[in-house]
């Protein structure tokens, strides 16, 4: 499926994700939890019948430049967004290290 109309990325706090959406309808996310000044994302996904169009890096290049106005960090412990930073260095002065603590932290906070 090809989108008529320029995909809009929106930061959805109640649902803790970033959403893609093509003509209205969401299509992707990649979702975080704040700890303190971290923004930790965990999980990105886009729907099957919008793969290969570059929606997901179009969502993890918003959704990062957001935490860099929104004053926090990255911790990228979700593999689709660690593998965008390692070509992306300009977030580099903004990313945290996955860390044990950080994993402990999050499985918690996702029961």
């Amino acid at each position: 499926m090809k989108p008529s109309a320029a995909p809009t990325v929106e930061r959805v706090d109640t649902r803790h994700r970033y959403e893609i959406l093509v003509d209205g309808k969401r299509v992707g996310l990649t979702a975080y939890r704040d700890r303190g000044e971290q923004r930790v994302f965990h999980h990105t996904e886009v729907d099957n019948a919008f793969t290969g169009q570059g929606l997901a890096a179009q969502l993890v290049h918003q959704a990062l430049t957001d935490v860099r106005r929104s004053d926090k960090r990255i911790v990228p412990v979700c593999p689709y967004v660690a593998k965008y930073l390692t070509r992306h260095e300009e977030f580099d002065d903004i990313t945290d290290p996955v860390t044990s603590e950080v994993l402990r932290w999050l499985n918690r906070e996702l029961g």
